[in-house]
């Protein structure tokens, strides 16, 4: 039965080939507009990430999920197009892992605060878990903390000497609105893994950042 009708379509397409020329043209007219709509899609990303810039207020208002998804896009928008969004269950401390045009792998942990100055600082106990994985885990060269909020004095004591690094609300802030990418913000990072760029990935417009 199935190949009777087979036979007849086939019978029928041959009868009539100009059916057979719509369809083909149909059918490479929907595949240049999918691939036309992925270019468009994949620009208006790149000039987004590019002009990406984020004020406090709308950071506080994030979900702190959209917080960890904030971050990776600055990451990406100073020109680590390798980084990816992972946190969650099982993230074993990491929620954002970026590779920077100097071959360094960071490892970023997200600590939003909707009241911002005025929510509970991050203290020790989760630099314990992120200096715990961070390296020894996740094989980071440079471990990150990023808040909205602020930390204890503890906590800033205890990531001097782990040689982990702290963004706190006045940093995240010159950082989010595009000063100048998070390594020369931080200013003391391992060094590059490989050659300096002649000129590293900047976002467009953004004044020289500090080293």
């Amino acid at each position: 039965m199935v190949w009777t009708l087979v036979a007849g379509a086939l019978r029928w397409l041959a009868a009539h080939p100009w059916v057979l020329i719509l369809l083909l043209l149909a059918a490479a007219t929907a595949g240049g507009a999918r691939v036309r709509r992925k270019r468009e899609t994949a620009r208006r990303n790149r000039v987004r990430d590019q002009g990406l810039r984020l004020l406090l207020p709308q950071i506080d208002a994030l979900h702190h999920q959209q917080f960890e998804e904030a971050v990776r896009d600055l990451m990406r928008r100073d020109g680590c197009p390798r980084t990816i969004r992972v946190g969650g269950a099982g993230d074993d401390g990491a929620d954002v892992k970026a590779t920077d045009p100097f071959g360094r792998l960071w490892v970023i942990q997200c600590k939003h605060r909707r009241a911002g100055l005025a929510g509970a600082a991050v203290g020790t106990p989760d630099l314990h878990v992120l200096n715990g994985t961070g390296r020894p885990v996740h094989h980071g060269d440079v471990v990150v903390l990023v808040t909205n909020g602020r930390f204890t004095s503890k906590a800033v004591a205890f990531a001097r000497s782990q040689r982990l690094h702290l963004v706190d609300r006045h940093l995240l802030a010159q950082w989010a609105a595009g000063a100048a990418p998070l390594w020369e913000l931080l200013g003391t990072v391992p060094a590059p893994r490989r050659p300096v760029p002649e000129a590293a990935p900047r976002p467009a417009g953004a004044p020289p950042g500090q080293g």
